[in-house]
């Protein structure tokens, strides 16, 4: 179970990552940047089809963010996860907080194993400051 500091220092820096941000405004992953944004986060988003969301540049993938993006929200299909926390790993991430429902058993031992700062089984909009 994750603890409520961990999640609590996750969101105390204003700059996150979101892997899954649609430009599609009814997908979750476009709430939860939206939520974000309204909340005065700096939200670096991801996602390899699109080039901007709401004039914000939009990153194809975690490895082209640029080095002051320190912490990653997984917010996508399982499938997708895996690929995802390697690119995390190769960049350099040590907070990583996978969305429920997006975790997958190979992503959390790999993360695990690389003792990185780990939220999961958690929504984040649980837990953002309104």
């Amino acid at each position: 179970m994750t603890s409520l500091r961990t999640i609590q220092e996750f969101l105390s820096d204003k700059e996150i990552a979101i892997a899954g941000v649609s430009r599609n405004t009814k997908k979750f992953g476009r709430g939860v940047y939206d939520h974000l944004i309204e909340r005065g986060y700096k939200i670096y988003p991801i996602n390899p089809n699109a080039d901007t969301i709401e004039n914000a540049v939009c990153y194809p993938d975690v490895t082209s963010l640029p080095d002051k993006a320190k912490k990653l929200l997984i917010v996508t299909k399982k499938d997708q996860t895996f690929p995802l926390v390697n690119q995390a790993l190769e960049k350099g991430i040590k907070q990583i907080w996978i969305q429920q429902m997006s975790e997958t058993k190979e992503a959390i031992e790999l993360l695990q194993e690389h003792n990185i700062d780990l939220i999961t089984k958690e929504c984040i909009l649980m837990f953002a400051e309104p």
